[in-house]
Formats: C-alpha cells, structure tokens, sequence
C-alpha cells in the first residue's frame, strides 16, 4: 500500500479519497487554486499546494504543475478522482513517465474508451449490443445530416470525446439537425478540445442503466451489479439507485458479464463504469422484456459509486488504492452480494424552476441531516463545502450528494424524503425541494422510469407550493414574535411587541409572497395572540420555541414544525411539507423604489459570452433565442421575455459578464 498520495481534485470527491486514505494510515496531498485556497478539501488533507488561478484551465487542468507538486511532496500515486484529468490519456502517460502511479486504468485503455466512435467499434468486435448510429470519422456536416436523415428521427448528438452530459444534442427533426450540431461542436470543442461527434438513434422511453465494473493487474475482473440513473435533466443525472428495479437476474448476468467483456477488451485495471441504454418495448409492467445496448464507458470512479458501496459494503476508494498498489482485487464475482436498497441525490446549486439554471452564492445557512460515515450509517452525507463557503462560477454546480441505504426500495424512498427535510440551505437556489418532489411522483415511487421522466412530470414536479400562503405568512409572523420576546427587557414600559396593561393592542406586518403583497394583522390578547391575513377571520397563533431551532407552530387548525431562516428581509421556511420564501418589509425602506427594468436584458449568472443570435435593428419575438452564456461548464440561452426591437448589443462575444450585467437592450412592443 502507498504511504502517501496527492488528490488531483477538489470539492467533495477530494474529501472522500480523503477520508478513505486516512482510514488506510495513507497520508494525502491536496492541490488548490486560488478560488479554493481556504475550501474544506484543503483542510481535509494532510498537506496542500497552490497550482493557479480559479479557473479549471488555470489549476486543476495544469497537469504538469501537479505531477511536480506529487514528486516535491514525495507522494507516490496520484488519484484524479472524477472529471478535470480522470480521464486524460496524456496525463496518464506523463505520470508513468515521471515514476507516479496513476491511480486508475492504463492510458491506452482510457484512450480507448475516451472517444465514443471508437470505443462503439471495439465493442461491436467484442460482441457486446450497439444502439443504431453512425460513428464514422468523417465530420463533414451534410454527411452527417444525411447519416442522422438515414437513422431516422429522433437521433442524439453526442461529442465522441464528451461525457457528464456535455456535448449533447437530441433533435426531432431534420431541420433542426444543422444548428443543432453547430451547438454540440462548439460545447464539445470548449470542454473536451475534440469537436467530433457521432450521430445515434435515440431510444424511447430509455432507461439508462449502468454497471461498475473493476479490473486488477493479475488479470481479474467482476462486475459490482448495476445502477439506475434514468432519472436526469439536460443528459445529467439528478437521482441515482441500486440495484435498478425491475432487474431480473438473467438480465443482471447478461448485463454484467457484457461488461466484464468490455473492460477485458481494453485490458481494464481500476474502477470503470459501463454505460448501457435500456429499451423497454413491453412498457414498465415488462421489465423482463427490457433490452440493452452499449453507450459509453466511464474510465474512473463515478459520482454515484456510493450506491454501489451501500449495497456492497465494499469501499471502492479502498480498492482503487489496493489494485493501484499492486495487489489483486479484494473479492472474486462469487463473493459479492446485493444487501438491500440505496438511493443518491445529487444536491445541486440551481433553479428547477428556471430550466436548473445554475446558481452563485454564499452558503449562509447549510444544516444537514444527522449522518455518519458510510460504513456504519444508512444516511451518508458526501460534501466538499461548509457554511460559509462560496458556490463560485468557475467549478460544476453540485454541493453535495445524499445517499441512504433501506432494507428495500420503500425504506430507502422514506428516508430520502425525510433526509433532504432536514437539508436546509439558504443563500443560493438549490434543487432539495425538487428532489423530494421527484421521490413523491406517483412515477418514481412506482418505479415507472425512463430519462424523460422529468418532462413527462412536469405538472408535479415544477412551481408548486406545498406550504401556502397561510402557513408562510403565520410562520414570518412567529418570527418576529419571537425574537422581539427575546430582545425585551423586563421593564414593561420598554417593550415593543404590543403590550398593553389593560385591554388588547394590534399592529400590522406587511409581507410579500410569491410577488403578492399580503397585510397580516397581529392583535395581543391577555390570553394570548390573534392574526388575521388580508381579509380572513381572526385565527388563534400559538407559538413554541423548541431546543432545536425550530417553532412549533399553530395557527386555527393547521399545525407545523417549523424552521425560520432570516437573510436581510427574506424569511426561509423548511417544513416536513416542503420550503418557502417569504418577505417581511420595512415600508419605510420600500418608499421611491424605481419601476422596474422593462427592456433591459441582464446576465442570470456570472459567465461568459459566446454568441449572440441578432444584432441591433433585428425585430424578436418572445422566447426567440438572442445570446448563448457558458457558466458551470455548460452553455445556456438567453431567450426574449417579449416582443421587441434590438436597441444595441452591450458586450462582445467572449466577454465575462457578472450576474446582473446588462447584455442588450431591447425596446419591447406596445
């Protein structure tokens, strides 16, 4: 086993390669830019070193700087953990040649499989099923036109380097296919420095199913079982599970002894995943008539190996570092077992409400639920980040991953619906809420899935309000009652919460809630508190502080445990029913606020420009697409929000924008 290793990463995967070396007596090396120069990997390892700037290509991208920061610390082995160069052939090489042990397959395997045309090649040699496509490397556009036309419609794009969901394009028609690829080539070019791609026929109603796979140097080989990971939004993957429901045994076997084929067909050592679409022709009631193609195979560990630990209690990290080291892999195919159900969320900086547009901003209230290692706890908690930290724009937008672990798929679904109850964070939009939207789906509770699951539950799954506007309203109220009791000194004459020595006093709370100005009025009885909102009756309030932060709270009939987080005017609310905003106003601070900005066009996010789409003079309509930003690695457009006329475009392509910046003006119809 090494005695000490460097961690090529950041964020929460830097923290579990962490935590396993330092169960293994392994001491780690961390690397930093300067956006990470005080995050909590750093901490997380024995020692660190800065390599550069915040940006990827500035950093973590800089492969030289770390094999030279590994061999100055005299780390012997390096784990790139996933993205940035886990799956970079030539920084493979570089280590082997600078005498460090790449902690993961050999380059010729991941060279192999890093170009999808290429890897479907070998595999098609190899005897395991390909999806319909052309994977040929000519790149000419009208021949690919042509292929996708011979296919048939749908088909996806996809970059043949690409993976995590970059670089990918499904389209429906014909006359789609050109802008469609331009777009793909280009994201493809930005994030992988390889804009070929292949056309293939895109699958309905497609499960994608994967299975974990791991090799070692003595020529073994076994398959961990699979994982479901239908459950995504822009080709990335949201939840994650283990096993895959529906699975039988013989589709299990014949799954996993394809991917044992395929890792053998390219001399595989370490941890890989083999990605396989999954057709359903017999519907979900069918699960025995399901049929599998290849995809695509993952040469490192995946984001969502947890599930796959949980139903093992096997640490994959662990025999990455064994088979790293030489040593055979820790159990043969006959030994593995699956031990009841697990569940991943990935908890991710965004707004589901706005397309999961990526969000920025500081953590300023980050409460998880009670967890523990995974070795001896059924809820596990993977993070990178503590309160306090920033969310930057330079790195992906997830913040941590949730798994649990149950006796069966049910228990497992309860406690990931109660966990993310108890994930309160406040300062950015994240996607906890939608989450326990998606396990409470009559679809995903019933196991009916398929990679469109999300779109076809839309009505269920976006704008919804479990709380009400009573509840929020009651709740912001509570609030302010509670902390003007604890501010108030014992002299009665100096207290500002209504009091009166005879008779009853009432005063008014103007709140605002989902853009609708509400009037609460709190009337002070002898025998405690009324409110009215708006022009509803007067309801008993009772208020109880408990020890754990949280108000219990009862307003008429309804009663709620409550959780209050106040940020400036905004209140947070997290309930067993769900989260809210609410915002209780200073009048006096609203007076002579300005109108509004009609016409202006700003930046949803710190970013970059990388195209516009009109010019000045050009009439849109609304929805019409006008620029395209790239944040977080992806690329997003920026659509019209009515009918208009382009004043004047304000940046150039290529210019860095902040969030807010205007980008164009447009004067918008009458």
């Amino acid at each position: 086993m090494f005695k000490k290793i460097l961690i090529a990463n950041r964020g929460e995967i830097a923290c579990r390669v962490a935590a396993t070396a330092r169960r293994l007596g392994v001491q780690t090396v961390a690397v930093y830019s300067d956006a990470d120069a005080d995050a909590k990997h750093v901490v997380a390892c024995d020692e660190a070193i800065h390599i550069g700037g915040s940006a990827p290509k500035d950093s973590y991208l800089q492969w030289q700087r770390i094999i030279d920061a590994a061999k100055a610390t005299g780390a012997e082995a390096i784990h790139p953990g996933y993205g940035f160069l886990s799956e970079n052939e030539d920084f493979a090489k570089a280590c082997a040649q600078a005498g460090v042990v790449f902690i993961g397959p050999p380059a010729s395997a991941i060279l192999a499989m890093g170009l999808k045309a290429e890897s479907k090649r070998l595999m098609d040699k190899a005897g395991v099923p390909l999806v319909p496509g052309y994977q040929g490397e000519d790149q000419d556009p009208a021949l690919l036109q042509r292929e996708a036309d011979s296919i048939g419609y749908p088909v996806l794009i996809k970059a043949s380097a690409g993976g995590g969901g970059k670089g990918m394009r499904l389209v429906e028609k014909s006359e789609d296919f050109a802008s469609a690829l331009e777009s793909c080539k280009r994201e493809a070019i930005n994030s992988f420095g390889n804009d070929a791609v292949l056309v293939e026929k895109y699958v309905l109603r497609p499960r994608h199913i994967e299975i974990q796979v791991f090799g070692d140097t003595h020529g073994n080989c076994v398959y961990l079982f699979e994982r479901d990971c239908a459950v995504q939004r822009r080709h990335q993957k949201v939840l994650e599970e283990a096993p895959a429901p529906g699975m039988t045994p013989e589709l299990r076997q014949q799954m996993g002894e394809a991917a044992v084929a395929a890792a053998k067909a390219v001399g595989y050592v370490g941890a890989g995943t083999v990605e396989f679409i999954v057709e359903q022709p017999g519907g979900y009631e069918h699960p025995e008539q399901m049929k599998f193609y290849f995809m695509e195979m993952n040469t490192r560990l995946q984001v969502e190996h947890p599930v796959t630990e949980a139903i093992t209690g096997e640490d994959l990290v662990e025999w990455q570092l064994r088979v790293a080291s030489g040593q055979p892999l820790p159990k043969r195919q006959d030994e593995l077992r699956i031990i009841g159900h697990a569940i991943e969320a990935r908890i991710c900086a965004e707004n589901p409400d706005n397309q999961f547009l990526p969000a920025t901003g500081t953590l300023h209230y980050y409460r998880k639920p009670v967890h523990s290692a995974f070795e001896r706890s059924d809820i596990r908690f993977d993070d990178g980040v503590r309160e306090g930290d920033a969310i930057s724009p330079f790195y992906d937008s997830m913040i941590a991953k949730l798994i649990v672990r149950g006796d069966d798929r049910e228990q497992a679904l309860a406690r990931m619906d109660a966990a993310l109850a108890q994930t309160h964070i406040v300062g950015l939009a994240t996607n906890v809420q939608f989450l326990r939207y998606v396990l409470a789906s009559d679809a995903f509770a019933q196991a009916k899935l398929d990679t469109a699951l999300i779109e076809r539950e839309r009505d269920v799954l976006f704008n919804q309000d479990k709380i009400g506007l009573e509840l929020a309203v009651a709740a912001a109220v509570a609030q302010t009652v509670l902390a003007e009791q604890a501010q108030q000194s014992a002299d009665p004459f100096s207290r500002t919460d209504g009091f009166h020595t005879h008779g009853a006093a009432s005063r008014r709370v103007d709140l605002e809630y989902q853009g609708q100005s509400v009037v609460a009025t709190l009337r002070y009885q002898r025998n405690g508190l009324l409110l009215q909102i708006g022009d509803g009756a007067l309801q008993p309030l009772r208020i109880s502080a408990r020890e754990d932060g949280s108000i219990d709270l009862r307003y008429g009939q309804q009663r709620e445990v409550v959780f209050n987080y106040a940020l400036g005017e905004t209140e947070y609310l997290f309930s067993r029913r769900g989260s809210t905003q609410i915002v209780e106003l200073d009048m006096l601070a609203q007076a002579g606020q300005g109108a509004g900005d009609a016409g202006r066009l700003s930046a949803p996010m710190p970013g970059k420009v990388v195209s516009f789409a009109v010019k000045a003079g050009d009439t849109v309509t609304k929805g019409q697409p006008l620029a395209v930003m790239e944040a977080m690695k992806m690329e997003h457009t920026v659509a019209a929000p009515a009918d208009g006329v382009v004043q004047e475009l304000l940046f150039a392509p290529g210019d860095q924008v902040a969030e807010g910046d205007e980008l164009l003006r447009l004067q918008l119809a009458e």
